[in-house]
This record gives structure tokens, C-alpha cells and sequence, in this order.
């Protein structure tokens, strides 16, 4: 493969959120070569994280290709990183003395929107470990969100995790009613009493917390009450984000995000009614977006 691939133009598209860094490297003709996944990819864990899993997650991409890694050299990158809406974070990577031949900096956000219709108008809401949508129609954008767990991303599997460990300590302190998510959290941490969830929980990362997310679905689909009222509460977040999103009339709306399945269900008739099946992942957003951006470098050289 690498004697066919070397002389084309490559395009590394990446997609940072914070739990995961995807890759795809691919050709010039839109053929897949190879694909990498490592750790978070966004600043606000990190510069050195974000990009040590930057790094890794291409790594594995030229791997799976059989290409040498200094084949990053060649590549022309799109990487949509979550935080870098941050002025401080964007700063960072524009300074980066990254090795690629070209590095094309945007929002997790944009590269989601642009994979979910192929670069066309629409809009998407991300519901992962963190919670952000954005809209585009004709000039309009609308960015929504993505403002950083605890104080933001409602409804997002961080914020499903944080606020059943709130609901699990306040039922063991025997301060509200029974839940089913204290036996279900307890086990799933290996944990005996308050003490020790909160040693658990002392400095757990946003990733930790939206780990056991899935606890809380798990528990509202059988019927239990808290449970239920927590997913309703994080829904009627992204129901509020969608809503405003569709304030200035994009065409589609795509839910994506590991937990994107879990919550719509929950969403209003006229949310559920909009919704469209993403066209590409955002990693594919972020190769059309180098691609783009790599096409009028071109023309305006011209």
C-alpha cells in the first residue's frame, strides 16, 4: 500500500473530544488507508494529552497504512478539537510546532456538522461526554454550548454520571427516597458506603463520570424513579439546544455522540421529527475541511 500511497496527497482527518482521539488518514482519491483511536484530545485536560493523543491516534493511522512515520511530514491535517472554541486553547495550537505539512485548526463542533451533511447546511447536536450543538444556515452560525463539564455540557454522559453520583450519596446519607442506581453504582465501582465513592469520585475526570452514564439509562428503563427524572432533566437540555438551533431554520438536525441513542427517545415529537441520520463521522468532516481550506490555499496562490 505504501508504494501506491506515498506519491498521492494524503489528508489526515481528527476528530478530539474528551474521552477519544479518532483519525483517518486517507487518499487523495477518498480511499480509507488507515485509522488510529488514542486518549482525549482536548486542551482542557491538557495540551501535552491533547496532543500526545494527537500524535498516537497518527501514529496508528500510518501504521494500519504501512506508511513510516515520517510520512507526517506529507500530511495535510483537519483537526476538530474540543475546547479550542477557548481563545487560550486555540492560541496553543495555532503556536504548536506540530510535523505535519499543514495543520487546519477548527471546533469539534464544525467537523461534526460538516461530516453530518457532507459539508452542506444543517445542523448537529454532539451528546458524548460533553454537550454542544451547532447550526449553519445560509451566512447564519449558531454555536451553542460546549462550554466545559461541571459548569456546562447538561445532559451530556459526564453530566449523566455527576449527577447520579449526587443522587446515590444523598439516598445512602438516607436524605431522599430509594434508588436502583446505588446498588447498580456501587458494584460498578466496587465500592461499599459514601466514603468510599467519594474517594472514587475525589478527582475523576469527566471521561470517569460519563463512564458510568449508561447506569442511568439503564436504571430509568426499569422503571426507576430517579433515574427516570434525571434523564428527563438532561433531556430537556438537549431539547432546549435544539430548539435554538433550529431558531434560524437549518434544513437537518443529526444527534450524534455515544449516548446520542440513548437520549432521544426522550426528546420531543417535534425534535425527533427533524432529525436526520448523519451522511459521515466527524473525522470525515475534518478531511473535507483540510481539503477545503488546502483547495483555496491553492487558488488564491494562483
Amino acid at each position: 500500500m505504501s508504494t501506491t500511497a506515498e506519491p498521492q496527497q494524503l489528508y489526515l482527518g481528527i476528530d478530539g473530544g474528551g474521552s477519544k482521539c479518532r483519525a483517518i488518514l486517507v487518499s487523495q482519491d477518498s480511499e480509507i488507508l488507515g485509522e488510529g483511536i488514542s486518549g482525549p484530545g482536548n486542551p482542557l485536560r491538557g495540551m501535552e494529552i491533547a496532543t500526545a493523543s494527537i500524535m498516537d491516534a497518527t501514529r496508528q493511522a500510518l501504521l494500519c497504512a504501512g506508511l513510516p512515520e515520517r510520512a507526517m511530514a506529507a500530511l495535510t491535517v483537519g483537526a476538530g478539537l474540543a475546547g479550542v472554541n477557548v481563545p487560550q486553547y486555540h492560541a496553543l495550537f495555532r503556536d504548536w510546532q506540530h510535523p505535519f505539512a499543514a495543520f487546519h485548526l477548527t471546533s469539534d463542533l464544525h467537523i461534526a456538522c460538516m461530516g453530518a451533511h457532507h459539508g452542506q447546511d444543517g445542523a448537529v447536536i454532539i451528546i458524548g461526554t460533553g454537550s454542544c450543538g451547532l447550526a449553519q444556515a445560509g451566512q447564519q452560525v449558531l454555536e451553542v454550548g460546549g462550554h466545559g463539564f461541571p459548569y456546562g455540557d447538561n445532559g451530556s454522559g459526564a453530566w449523566f454520571g455527576l449527577q447520579m453520583v449526587h443522587q446515590v450519596l444523598l439516598c445512602l446519607d438516607g436524605l431522599t427516597a430509594p434508588t436502583a442506581m446505588t446498588a447498580a453504582l456501587l458494584k460498578a465501582t466496587h465500592c461499599h458506603d459514601q466514603l468510599g465513592l467519594v474517594q472514587h469520585f475525589m478527582h475523576a475526570s469527566p471521561t470517569l463520570y460519563a463512564s458510568y452514564a449508561p447506569l442511568v439509562f439503564a436504571c430509568a428503563e426499569q422503571g426507576d424513579t430517579a433515574a427516570l427524572a434525571i434523564v428527563r432533566q438532561g433531556a430537556a437540555h438537549i431539547n432546549a439546544i435544539a430548539h435554538r438551533l433550529l431558531s434560524i431554520a437549518p434544513p437537518k438536525l443529526a444527534l450524534i455522540g455515544g449516548l446520542a441513542y440513548k437520549v432521544e427517545p426522550y426528546l420531543d415529537a417535534t425534535v425527533r421529527d427533524r432529525l436526520v441520520a448523519a451522511d459521515a463521522s466527524p473525522e470525515w468532516g475534518a478531511v473535507w475541511y483540510a481539503q477545503q481550506l488546502a483547495q483555496q490555499q491553492e487558488q488564491t496562490a494562483l
